[in-house]
C-alpha cells in the first residue's frame, strides 16, 4: 500500500488532506481512484490507514484506522558524516535513512575535500528530499532530519555531548568493537562519527577520546565512508533495536 508523509495540521477530524507534490504522485502517477486505500503518516511515529474519498483540491483521504508505526526503532542513532567526495552523501543518506538513522549531521573535517560554501543551503535542501524519498520506500514513520547546517568537528563534538553515547570507527583501534560499546550501554541515543575518505587525523581522534567518544574497530578490513556508517548503523541498530 503506498505511503505518504502529512504534517499534523492536515489532519482534521477523520479526514487527513494530502496537498502538493504527493498529491500529484497519488493522482498521476498512481492513477489513483475514489475508494482506493492508502496509508499516511504525520512524521510523528502514527500511522494512518485510509480511504481515497475526493481527488478534487489535492487529494482527501478518509481514516478508517490508525496505530504507531511499527518501523521506528528504540534507538535514535545521529550520524556525524565527514563530507564526502562527489554524490557519495546521497548514497549515504538514502541507505542510512533506510536503515533506521534518526538524523544525520555533514561535518567538516581535516581531511575533507569538498567545500559547500555557496551551495551549502541547496546541497542540504536536496539531501532532506532525498530522505524524506528514502523514508517513504522503507516506511518509516518518521523523516530523518539533515541538521540545517554543516558543523566543525569541534561544534559536531559538542552537541553529541548531548547524547547518551558516540562512538568513532578508527582503524588503528583493535580491540574494541561495537559489542563492547553496547554492553556497557544504558541510553537511547547514540551518536556514529565517520570520517571523509581519508579518515580521521590523530588529533581529530584524540579530541574525540576528550570529548567522550570511544573509539572502535568494524573490524580488520577498511572500510570506505559510504560503506562504514551503514555498517556502523546496522551493527547497532542489530544490538540496541
Amino acid at each position: 500500500m503506498p505511503k505518504f508523509f502529512v504534517e499534523p495540521h492536515q489532519i482534521k477530524d477523520n479526514l487527513i488532506q494530502v496537498i502538493g507534490e504527493d498529491a500529484k504522485h497519488i493522482k498521476t502517477v498512481l492513477r489513483s481512484r475514489e475508494g482506493e486505500e492508502i496509508t499516511l503518516c504525520d512524521g510523528l511515529g502514527t500511522d494512518y490507514f485510509c480511504r481515497i474519498a475526493s481527488l478534487e483540491e489535492g487529494v482527501t483521504a478518509e481514516v478508517l484506522s490508525s496505530e504507531p508505526c511499527q518501523s521506528e526503532p528504540k534507538t535514535k542513532i545521529t550520524l556525524y558524516q565527514g563530507l564526502p567526495k562527489a554524490d557519495k552523501m546521497e548514497l549515504i543518506i538514502q541507505k542510512c535513512v533506510e536503515l533506521g538513522v534518526d538524523r544525520i549531521v555533514a561535518v567538516s573535517t581535516e581531511r575533507c575535500i569538498v567545500k559547500l560554501d555557496k551551495k551549502e543551503e541547496k546541497k542540504l535542501d536536496r539531501w532532506q528530499k532525498i530522505a524524506e524519498a528514502a523514508a517513504k520506500q522503507s516506511g518509516r514513520g518518521k523523516i530523518p532530519e539533515i541538521a540545517p547546517k554543516v558543523l566543525r568537528f569541534s561544534e559536531a563534538l559538542a552537541e553529541a555531548k548531548n547524547l547518551s553515547g558516540a562512538i568513532i570507527p578508527y582503524e588503528k583501534e583493535e580491540y574494541r568493537g561495537i559489542r563492547s560499546f553496547v554492553e556497557g550501554f544504558a541510553g537511547n541515543e547514540v551518536g556514529v562519527f565517520i570520517g571523509p575518505e581519508g579518515g580521521f587525523t590523530e588529533e581529530e581522534i584524540q579530541g574525540a577520546k576528550d570529548a567522550g567518544v570511544l573509539p572502535v574497530t568494524l573490524g580488520k578490513r577498511i572500510l570506505r565512508t559510504e560503506t562504514a556508517g551503514m555498517t556502523a548503523i546496522a551493527i547497532l541498530l542489530y544490538e540496541l533495536g
